[in-house]
């Protein structure tokens, strides 16, 4: 009687990772996107991302301490991430005090209000880019142009995104070859040579990162790559369709914040689907959507909506699309 059998959920085996391994092996992923932001936006990059991360850290910190009372989990590498990419969905020119409110946003409602890392059903660090874009919509879209402002960082010179461009030209009637002079070409996208937040330049730097992720098996493709091929196929069709009233597919792969949405926010271990079926319908929908509110919505970017929605989603699609159960008895033909 005293050898009482404990059942307990999964998982039953360990594979040896942590937290903050899997967190530093993150870090790790973002330096060369770091390094190259630096490069095209200088002192306001390292601002925005220095206040960011210290000010995630302190509030992570503070609320574990005074307010519920717990042992503080600061070193996890959670809150360091967190501030990293929230600094990469900022503008390199905005103000330290809005940077510190995306921050308390980020930490306090996206994150430590559900009760911690494992906990929340929404990206943190979307939660407070979202949550600054609506309230502070001017300095939130006010875009420092790459080289030009890399010496400034509040008197930064900014201009329009390639796809605030496309949108505005498209609004006014004009056509895509009239549009195409006034954009950087592919190559200058695929460099970084272009308007946006810190994350939304180099997509060569934020594909390296890919790959290491993919190597130390941080991440799996079925996210990232799900979200690409649905936005190539359906730009691809409206392209096809009518290309002076649609941009082509790799304009939309190379630009705005798709690439650093689906490598390192679409991935998320906790706001993300656990199966590989799962993942390809969190992707799909993600792409569909961010399609949407590109071409049909008032925003000219839509990947942060897109991942927060189908965010939303995740319960559902983790009832409905689970691996089989241990001993589950398989059906066979015949």
């Amino acid at each position: 009687m005293n050898k009482l059998l404990v059942v307990s959920p999964s998982p039953h085996t360990h594979s040896g990772e942590s937290t903050s391994r899997l967190m530093f092996n993150v870090v790790l992923a973002l330096v060369p996107a770091f390094a190259v932001t630096l490069f095209y936006f200088g002192m306001g990059a390292l601002v925005v991302t220095l206040i960011s991360i210290t000010s995630c850290l302190l509030f992570e910190y503070l609320i574990q301490k005074f307010l519920l009372k717990v042992k503080p989990t600061i070193s996890d590498g959670s809150a360091l991430v967190t501030g990293l990419i929230l600094a990469f969905n900022l503008p390199s020119n905005l103000p330290w005090w809005i940077v510190v409110i995306g921050a308390i946003i980020a930490i306090g409602v996206g994150k430590m209000s559900f009760g911690g890392l494992g906990n929340n059903p929404f990206n943190p660090a979307l939660v407070g880019r979202v949550f600054l874009l609506i309230s502070f919509p001017v300095h939130m879209t006010s875009w420092p142009l790459p080289i030009e402002s890399r010496m400034s960082y509040i008197n930064a010179v900014t201009g329009a995104t390639p796809l605030a461009i496309v949108k505005e030209g498209l609004g006014k009637g004009d056509t895509m070859s009239v549009i195409s002079e006034q954009i950087p070409s592919h190559m200058q996208l695929f460099m970084g040579t272009m308007g946006g937040s810190l994350g939304e330049i180099a997509a060569f730097a934020l594909i390296i990162g890919f790959v290491w992720l993919l190597v130390t098996k941080v991440i799996t493709w079925h996210i990232p790559v799900s979200i690409f091929t649905t936005i190539v196929a359906f730009t691809g069709i409206l392209w096809l369709i009518n290309p002076q009233t649609n941009a082509d597919p790799l304009f939309h792969l190379l630009t705005g914040g798709v690439m650093l949405g689906a490598i390192f926010m679409a991935t998320d271990y906790v706001t993300s689907p656990m199966h590989p079926k799962g993942m390809w319908i969190f992707g799909v929908g993600i792409g569909l959507i961010t399609v949407i509110i590109r071409v049909w919505g008032a925003y000219p970017e839509g990947i942060s909506f897109a991942i927060l929605i189908m965010n939303a989603f995740v319960p559902l699609i983790n009832r409905y699309v689970k691996p089989k159960r241990f001993g589950e008895e398989v059906k066979k033909n015949g």
